[in-house]
């Protein structure tokens, strides 16, 4: 809920850890995310106001070009780059959720979706909603951004402004925006497909136990759609491994 230039949200286990990061972020003057304010009298967590537009969906004409790709593989950048330097409290709680299996570099937002980014003027210049923020490795928050503006999904499955995109084309722009290391390219598909097996499991566990919004995204069909983007991806691997090459 907006309140004034103030958002409130419900204060979940992993708040303290995220008004952590974001502070840090504050600290190292990376503009592009809310601030922590602390605890309002009904117990919910503060957070500035980010002024722009997020990208709701259907997607409006400007999400989906490729120059709005690659501001938003510098904004990931900026903010990996930011974080980098942050030491979690040692009695730190993330959001569970999916996970590479290389040894995590840096605690990853791990939810860029259209939603979570705010766009002034039509250019990506903030990232919001850092609820699933968890330790994790760069390529994998890189996997998990791709995966919603790439997008690697089953064209069935994408918005209606991305179902002709050129996938192969926009992973090998945001790698390269990005500076993305050849070794990192050459697992990103791996990672990827090693993330959809992974989520589907997190999410299935996440609507059976905790109900709520989980549960009616898995009701809606999110299990079905991971399932649909693993078997695209395996159908396509060969094209977008090129590409990516």
């Amino acid at each position: 809920m907006r309140v004034g230039d103030t958002v409130r949200r419900p204060r979940g286990r992993s708040a303290p850890a995220v008004d952590a990061l974001l502070r840090h972020l504050e600290a190292v003057g990376f503009a592009g995310a809310p601030r922590p304010l602390g605890v309002d009298e009904r117990g919910r967590q503060v957070l500035s106001y980010v002024p722009g537009v997020a990208a709701a969906r259907p997607l409006p004409a400007y999400a989906v070009t490729d120059e709005v790709l690659a501001d938003l593989a510098a904004l990931v950048r900026r903010f990996h780059d930011a974080v980098e330097g942050f030491v979690p409290p040692p009695d730190a709680v993330w959001a569970g959720g999916s996970y590479d299996d290389a040894a995590p570099e840096l605690v990853g937002h791990c939810d860029i979706t259209p939603e979570n980014v705010i766009f002034d003027r039509g250019r990506p210049w903030a990232l919001i909603d850092f609820d699933l923020a968890r330790p994790v490795t760069r390529l994998f928050d890189v996997a998990t951004t791709l995966r919603h503006w790439a997008p690697i999904a089953d064209p069935i499955d994408r918005d209606p402004r991305q179902r002709h995109l050129d996938v192969g084309a926009r992973l090998r722009l945001f790698c390269d925006v990005y500076g993305l290391a050849a070794k990192e390219r050459r697992r990103l598909l791996e990672v990827s497909r090693l993330r959809f097996g992974r989520s589907y499991v997190a999410m299935r566990a996440r609507a059976r136990t905790e109900g709520g919004a989980w549960a009616r995204m898995w009701e809606d069909g999110a299990g079905e759609r991971i399932r649909r983007a693993a078997d695209w991806l395996d159908a396509y691997w060969d094209e977008l491994d090129a590409r990516l090459r």
